[in-house]
């Protein structure tokens, strides 16, 4: 049986007289601690408080019993839970995972999530980027309105976040417990200023931080959503993968908007060539090959000449790059419910196989 202990013995003999042996270090062992209070707002009574860009770095954040307050979460996080909070305003960077409101009454918010939910509350306006339909409970005057915000740091924020500027479907708002003949949520009116609500941040604090709420700059795109259309004439862009799809997205909505169409709503998400048939019918041949290089960008414009529009767009200033746009407005509606009604199933598809499903609200108490 001593052979058993002959190792321990050689090894306590390698040792230098009088040294001791070190314990060994795991991985989790030299992972920074991490204080809970640098990521809570508790119990703060008028005051203009927040966290600059790569302070908060991806951790979760909770915000609770707080009235009369400016706070602005100035970087990305993994979760946000707010809490029993009067008077506030909000503003959330990319948040991960879900951003929940409970208990909270009269307060004015700007954030980007994966999930928003809101239970209890009462008279929240709100400016969302939300990548899942928004969900309501028990809660009354809610109001929401298209995220709109920027600063330099904003847009790799949302890569840190794993969330896409155009996956955004902030109006397709879901009331888990309606009341026959009330409407317990509504939109803020379409020219509402983001200012207005959840002004610039103006202590010294945050000043060296260069935040805009101009339309214009706005990291993510200002869509009408659910909104009423105000043309029956649409049409469909969808822009292939390359370093600047993204870009080209942007400059094509900037042009559309400028004379005079709306843009709907955006998406971004995979497609295979077996779904171009689908999507592309006779121009899927075409398509095939580029769906191979990655996610693709879709946009709805709206208004009366919204085909020729985006025609004539394209044909100016896109000239080097492959896009698919609707044939002509007799069908161009048609091309828009295939593509998103595609979107919605392969995004929830995807959503079932890589996202651990949100408990309800019932489940959680």
């Amino acid at each position: 049986m001593g052979c058993c202990f002959s190792k321990k013995r050689e090894s306590e003999e390698s040792l230098a007289e009088g040294e001791e042996e070190q314990p060994k270090l795991y991985s989790w062992d030299q992972r920074e601690k991490v204080d809970p209070k640098d990521y809570t707002f508790s119990g703060l009574k008028g005051e203009t408080v927040g966290r600059l860009p790569g302070k908060v770095e991806g951790q979760q954040f909770v915000i609770q019993d707080c009235e009369n307050c400016n706070i602005y979460i100035l970087d990305h996080s993994a979760t946000v839970s707010i809490d029993d909070c009067t008077n506030c305003v909000v503003f959330l960077g990319p948040v991960k995972g879900s951003v929940f409101f409970r208990n909270c009454r009269d307060c004015k918010c700007t954030l980007a999530c994966q999930q928003f939910r809101v239970r209890d509350c009462r008279k929240l306006e709100v400016f969302l980027c939300c990548a899942t339909q928004p969900i309501i409970e028990s809660s009354t005057n809610i109001k929401f309105g298209c995220f709109q915000w920027y600063y330099p740091e904003l847009a790799a924020q949302f890569k840190d976040a794993g969330l896409s500027i155009f996956n955004n479907i902030w109006s397709h708002v879901y009331d888990f417990t309606p009341v026959s003949g009330e409407l317990n949520w509504s939109f803020l009116p379409e020219n509402a200023m983001v200012q207005d609500y959840v002004p610039v941040p103006a202590t010294e604090e945050f000043k060296a931080v260069r935040v805009s709420t101009e339309a214009s700059r706005s990291t993510v795109p200002i869509s009408r959503g659910q909104r009423q259309k105000n043309s029956d004439e649409s049409c469909l862009v969808v822009l292939f993968a390359d370093d600047h799809a993204t870009a080209n997205a942007r400059k094509l909505i900037d042009e559309m908007v400028a004379r005079g169409f709306f843009l709907v709503q955006t998406k971004e998400v995979s497609m295979k060539a077996e779904d171009a048939q689908r999507v592309f019918r006779e121009k899927a041949s075409d398509c095939e090959l580029l769906l191979n290089k990655g996610p693709v960008i879709a946009l709805e414009f709206n208004g009366d000449g919204a085909v020729e529009g985006c025609h004539l767009i394209v044909n100016e200033m896109f000239t080097e790059t492959k896009m698919f746009v609707s044939e002509k407005k007799e069908t161009a509606s048609g091309d828009v419910d295939s593509f998103y009604n595609f979107a919605e199933i392969q995004m929830g598809y995807e959503a079932d196989r890589g996202v651990e499903p949100f408990p309800t609200f019932r489940e959680r108490v």
